[in-house]
């Protein structure tokens, strides 16, 4: 039986389905869900490329910006390609390193690499001071979809139609309503907003979670204003082999299902905690914390290489310089958002 056959059994036994629900089965279901089963996604033959595949001057460069932690865990640890320049380039090992991920995939990947290896936050049960990563997780966390019906809202949920799913209306939930009230702006009637409780409870987890230490959550998203212009059509979308995707109903399983972080209600979560935070773009966060320093060392080594005749050496140098560049590209990743929050 397929995933599409579960969920529409799933949805002809109970009724609609609502949409987190069907966003968690799609994406995390061990038996047909995106990153819950089938192989490594983010690669170069996989269906996207996110920072740490690209270059790992990204990982290298969040070293810098976590000092000395006793524990490093990293959320969504996919390949590895960014917790292992990472933990190689700390000045000093950490006590212990956690590579969390939900994809028995990555989590074969990962053990082979000599990580201790865990499927959710949750299962790290007992508090510690050090570092928390995630790079291009909560954007794939379960959502609500809420749209604009005059002076009130509904939620979309998933009905099944013919043989396959359909967008349904359900009145929207006292907690959506909330939400959408503090972080949804001005939405045009009919216009679509992503509510985002799950990442605002993964974040809330993570600070539990440390006793003192940093979190780091990159991914592309905006303040709750930067997404107003956003909301006619929402921003929720599927990649699959680097290119848009279709319909997120479609082909429960087989896409990624994304949408822009509001990262305005990440910063109430954190301010509520008591924890410090403050956002800021990926190229200006890496620039910060020495990439364009070693951008410079590198450009100067492919100099001095020129003068040589190791012609292959320089353009190994060249090659990592362009990829170290394409990290901090205005109107590409460098236009990520960066989520720094101080515990203790």
């Amino acid at each position: 039986m397929t995933l599409l056959d579960r969920i529409r059994g799933e949805i002809q036994a109970s009724g609609p389905m609502p949409f987190e629900r069907f966003m968690g089965l799609a994406l995390y279901d061990p038996d047909g869900g995106f990153f819950g089963s089938g192989p490594l996604r983010s690669t170069k033959s996989g269906d996207f490329l996110t920072s740490p595949e690209v270059s790992p001057w990204f990982g290298r460069t969040l070293a810098n910006a976590i000092g000395e932690p006793g524990t490093v865990v990293e959320v969504g640890a996919g390949s590895g390609s960014l917790l292992r320049p990472l933990v190689d380039a700390l000045p000093a090992p950490p006590e212990r390193v956690v590579a969390v991920d939900a994809s028995p995939a990555s989590q074969t990947a990962l053990g082979d690499l000599g990580f201790e290896t865990a499927r959710d936050l949750a299962d790290l049960e007992e508090p510690f001071a050090g570092a928390i990563i995630a790079n291009e997780l909560l954007d794939n966390l379960p959502m609500r979809i809420a749209a604009r019906a005059g002076d009130s809202w509904v939620e979309r949920w998933i009905g099944a139609e013919d043989a396959g799913l359909g967008f349904v209306e359900a009145p929207a939930r006292e907690d959506t309503v909330a939400w959408l009230d503090a972080y949804a702006g001005n939405v045009p009637d009919g216009g679509v907003v992503e509510v985002q409780l799950e990442a605002a409870r993964w974040l809330r987890r993570a600070i539990d979670l440390l006793t003192t230490g940093v979190i780091i959550v990159v991914d592309y998203g905006a303040t709750a204003e930067e997404l107003e212009p956003r909301r006619a059509i929402g921003t929720l979308r599927t990649y699959r082999a680097h290119h848009l995707g279709p319909d997120p109903l479609l082909e429960p399983g087989a896409t990624d299902i994304t949408a822009d972080v509001n990262f305005t209600a990440l910063l109430d979560v954190a301010h509520g905690a008591g924890a410090e935070a403050k956002l800021h773009r990926q190229d200006d966060f890496l620039a910060d914390h020495g990439l364009r320093d070693e951008m410079a060392r590198m450009r100067i080594l492919e100099l001095e290489l020129a003068r040589t005749d190791d012609a292959m050496a320089r353009l190994k140098v060249r090659s990592e310089l362009k990829d170290a560049e394409t990290l901090l590209h205005p109107r590409g990743l460098g236009d990520f958002r960066v989520l720094l929050v101080t515990v203790g």
